[in-house]
């Protein structure tokens, strides 16, 4: 019997792929997994098959994943050797598993070795251990969440603030929702015909971030302009108002729950064109083309960042 295995089911994006996938796989072939039992009640009353999945502790991984056809590798919400190790675990236990095919969700230029982005060393690390494995995969390269930057700007909007401080220069990016990013998972999940193979998810357009707001005023009629910032002004910003600086830090008086490691390095990836890839693989594996951010700004409450979980 074919068997699907989609980790994460309590998470932003691993909620999205079992909705979607659910459109294209049995329900009988599908088996959900999250770190504790109670966010998998729901899928239980569905008659969805469920285990509880914890990344940190590897032997527990191999019974479920067992002879899956597929498993999906929602990349960690947490940044460093932890994350790296977590998906390594996760990686040996597919081995040991006998798993024909991994999904992983990774970001644009992971394997770029000038990328200067934090969160690029973890992706780059699980790419190269998926690549020099037996296994067969799909890696997935999303580029950034429309929906965290969607937020950013709603935020502006309810404090009165005319500007936004980035460092992202005027390096573009095409920022693709989380739902189809999502979507794109549940498509090579149902797909037979891709085999070890590397494709960038991105949105419908390429633009720099003052672009990305002009989007926005035109929609809303607000007017927030972009305030370009260096690295170390940011990082200060961050510092002063409590945000850590990587996930070992305390986030109980952190505003945004996020490393200022993580956005200041993807900011200066932006800024020196990392993340700016011209080659867009989400119509050719999902039949349909990208949500554009016009689309989202005319739909805000629809593509909001939600609740994030940045440590394990």
């Amino acid at each position: 019997m074919p068997k699907f295995v989609v980790p994460g089911v309590d998470g932003n994006f691993g909620t999205l792929v079992a909705k979607y996938v659910q459109e294209f796989i049995p329900t009988k072939d599908l088996i959900f997994t999250a770190p504790k039992e109670d966010a998998l009640i729901s899928y239980k009353q569905q008659g969805i098959v469920t285990a509880v999945a914890d990344f940190n502790s590897p032997e527990n991984l191999i019974p479920i994943f067992q002879n899956a056809d597929k498993v999906l590798l929602i990349s960690m919400p947490f940044v460093g050797s932890k994350r790296r190790q977590a998906h390594q675990n996760m990686i040996e236990a597919c081995i040991k598993a006998n798993v024909h095919q991994v999904i992983y969700t990774s970001v644009l230029s992971a394997a770029n070795p000038l990328n200067p982005s934090i969160e690029g060393i973890d992706h780059g690390f699980t790419e190269t251990l998926l690549e020099n494995s037996p296994l067969d995969y799909i890696i997935l390269r999303n580029s950034l969440f429309a929906e965290a930057f969607i937020s950013d700007y709603l935020l502006a909007i309810q404090n009165n603030a005319s500007t936004i401080s980035k460092n992202m220069g005027n390096g573009k990016v095409a920022f693709v929702s989380r739902k189809d990013a999502a979507f794109a998972a549940a498509c090579a999940l149902n797909s037979n015909f891709l085999h070890r193979i590397i494709l960038n998810i991105n949105g419908t357009q390429s633009v720099n971030y003052q672009e990305f707001l002009d989007i926005g005023n035109q929609v809303t009629t607000h007017n927030i302009s972009y305030k370009k910032q260096t690295d170390e002004d940011l990082y200060s910003y961050f510092d002063s108002i409590g945000v850590p600086r990587n996930t070992d830090g305390d986030f109980s008086r952190s505003p945004i729950k996020a490393t200022s490691e993580g956005m200041v390095s993807f900011g200066t990836a932006i800024a020196q064109n990392f993340l700016d890839i011209s080659v867009n693989d989400f119509p050719k594996l999902t039949g349909r083309q990208p949500l554009s951010l016009r689309y989202m700004f005319e739909h805000l409450d629809d593509f909001q960042l939600g609740q994030r979980h940045p440590t394990e």
